[in-house]
């Protein structure tokens, strides 16, 4: 009789499939995990660049703020341009406007709120100045007197001498009335004391302050 030989099937080949297996399981979890951790980081860029366009869109809003005619400090240092050559002709500025000024002795006489005519050269300085260095800008004229007479009386003075001084500009400068605008001081903010002579006379004079244009590139 014949002899059978039965051998036993190789089973090794399921232990490598279910390796096989194990590890591509253990990668898709690793996977899968690394997925989730990433996520957060998306959106908290995605955050930051939101906020930094936010706080960059606030700027211009502020460049558009018209200007404080209340907050005027006549007393800034004195700055020189190379066109105001005219001794009685005082300049002065900062980063956010520039005044002109000029003795209410040189432009009219005591009392008044007629334009002298020897006082028009200054004025013509002045608006050349001006035209050059602040056109389309905001202009503020501001009438200023010593506490001679009485508070109700030197108001109305400031206002009808500033008023004489855009006027002239308005006319003879070519400048747009819609620009200028009047601001009566009067005796309420003087820049020498009154006790004196010369200090009055320093009290009695008109500002032109002129704020850069801020849609001017």
């Amino acid at each position: 009789m014949a002899q059978l030989d039965v051998q036993p099937k190789r089973k090794g080949p399921v232990w490598i499939w279910l390796i096989f297996l194990i590890l591509a399981l253990g990668v898709a979890f690793l996977l899968w995990k690394g997925c989730n951790r990433t996520a957060p980081l998306k959106v908290d860029q995605a955050d930051s660049v939101a906020n930094d366009t936010v706080v960059t869109g606030g700027a211009p809003a502020a460049a558009t703020t018209q200007p404080d005619w209340n907050a005027i400090d006549f007393t800034i240092p004195k700055s020189s341009y190379e066109e105001i050559t005219d001794t009685a002709i005082v300049v002065r500025g900062n980063q956010k406007y520039t005044i002109y000024s000029l003795g209410e002795n040189v432009l009219f006489a005591p009392d008044a709120s007629t334009i002298q005519s020897s006082a028009e050269d200054k004025l013509k300085i002045i608006s050349a100045s001006l035209a050059k260095r602040f056109k389309n800008s905001q202009i503020g004229i501001y009438g200023h007197t010593d506490s001679t007479g009485t508070a109700g009386h030197n108001k109305a003075l400031g206002a009808d001498r500033a008023n004489a001084v855009k006027n002239w500009m308005v006319t003879n400068g070519g400048f747009d009335a819609a620009k200028l605008s009047i601001h009566s001081v009067g005796e309420t903010k003087p820049l020498a004391p009154n006790a004196t002579n010369k200090g009055r006379a320093q009290n009695r004079s008109v500002e032109i302050v002129a704020f850069p244009d801020s849609t001017a590139n």
